[in-house]
């Protein structure tokens, strides 16, 4: 009889780690590694030294000195006696704002002229064609320079809405002003406030949360999660029985309603801007370098997106909307039910690149004046202390994490909408 047993176990060796299949990959990209990391070490190293000699060691010492500028446009409360680190903070604010404003301000004309390109009217095709060729192949910093110009040239001077021989008005009521300064538009205000929470003292990293704000946002996020929650319920009624039921009205009703009680109950209005003297006070102001660099980035970004909606509607096979035709649904039913929702795992990878293009293409908002990360830290800061080295590094660093924050947010929304198979 035969007894069947296991071979005995080879011993490792280290010879095994070049000639073993099973260990020779891993033992080059270690190999590989240690080397780059040798060389990463040497070239800091040298800098540092370099740099000592040069009696410039590295030191982030700078950022707690006086900044003695001014930011015109800015979230929160700043003067020229503030620190460079909190210049830096108003700068990035100002960036976030810029990028947040112009990715959904793209995303929306976007989508829209993407989709208004495979119109069968001929007229609207071609015009939404010139809009997408006339953009795209014009450098984004020409049109930031021409929408500023053409605001500064073409709308009228505070002055002009003065007195009985005004030659300009206000809009929407007396709220809204155009003027060559920039946009006023009203402000909300709580005439019962709750106040506000201070974080970080009298540091440079200080700030102010409204309560107010935090309870309204509360109110509308919860509103919200409870319309996806009746959502949720009507897909699943409408799975086992095959008849959806009509919750649009709940939906709305849960966001609005509980809104609308809050803002009653903390006195909510706006307060418009009024000519006071040679200028507007109160309302908001935005200054014509936020809105020209808004502007051009969104139309500058939006066409690029609306050829990737195209390309990604155009991926999808006409057998789909033949067979929701025949199911009775109309084009635009088609489009938002059928037709996107398949598109969108084709839209939103390329789609990512361009809001981070975007981002990006927010430092050139120093050729307008406005006062971004790269005119605060990178600009001013950078030429009144003379520390280049370690500018440039946090600026790039910044950048890095803004964009990879972009890139994990719009990835998970990738796998949140990829199709499941069965």
């Amino acid at each position: 009889m035969t007894l069947l047993t296991d071979p005995p176990k080879e011993q490792f060796r280290l010879s095994m780690l070049l000639y073993d299949t099973r260990y020779r990959s891993a033992t080059f990209q270690v190999i590989a590694l240690l080397c780059f990391m040798l060389l990463a070490a040497w070239l800091i190293s040298n800098t540092a030294q370099n740099l000592a000699e040069l009696g410039k060691p590295i030191d982030f010492g700078f950022f707690g000195e006086s900044a003695g500028y001014d930011i015109n446009q800015r979230l929160l409360d700043y003067d020229s006696q503030d620190t460079h680190l909190r210049a830096a903070l108003i700068g990035l604010l100002n960036t976030l704002v810029v990028a947040a404003l112009g990715c959904a301000t793209a995303t929306v004309l976007g989508v829209t002229v993407g989709v208004l390109r495979l119109s069968n009217n001929w007229l609207i095709s071609r015009l939404m064609t010139v809009y997408v060729e006339m953009f795209r192949n014009v450098p984004v910093l020409l049109w930031i320079v021409f929408i500023m110009a053409v605001m500064i040239e073409t709308l009228p001077a505070p002055r002009a809405f003065r007195g009985d021989n005004a030659t300009a008005s206000m809009l929407l009521g007396d709220s809204v002003a155009l003027t060559n300064r920039g946009v006023y538009i009203p402000e909300p205000l709580f005439s019962r406030s709750l106040g506000d929470i201070h974080l970080l003292g009298e540091s440079s990293l200080r700030f102010n949360v409204s309560l107010d704000l935090i309870v309204v946002l509360a109110v509308l996020i919860g509103g919200v999660w409870v319309s996806q929650f009746i959502k949720r319920r009507a897909d699943r009624i409408q799975e086992s029985t095959g008849d959806r039921p009509t919750t649009w009205y709940l939906r709305l009703g849960v966001i609005v309603v509980p809104l609308v009680i809050v803002l009653a109950a903390l006195g909510f209005y706006l307060g418009h801007p009024e000519l006071k003297g040679f200028n507007f006070k109160g309302g908001t102001h935005m200054r014509n370098s936020l809105i020209a660099l808004w502007l051009a980035l969104s139309l500058y970004t939006a066409a690029f997106v609306a050829e990737i909606v195209r390309s990604g509607i155009m991926a999808i096979s006409s057998g789909q909307t033949e067979a929701a035709s025949a199911l009775g649904l109309r084009s635009n039913r088609i489009m938002s039910l059928v037709i996107l929702p398949q598109a969108l795992r084709v839209i939103v990878p390329p789609l990512i690149s361009q809001y981070l293009n975007l981002t990006k293409n927010s430092s050139l908002a120093i050729a307008v004046g406005y006062m971004d990360i790269t005119g605060t830290l990178g600009g001013i800061t950078m030429n009144q202390t003379g520390r280049e080295l370690e500018c440039v590094l946090l600026l790039m660093l910044i950048y890095l994490i803004i964009s990879l924050s972009i890139s994990t947010v719009m990835n998970w929304y990738n796998e949140s909408v990829k199709l499941e198979e069965r």
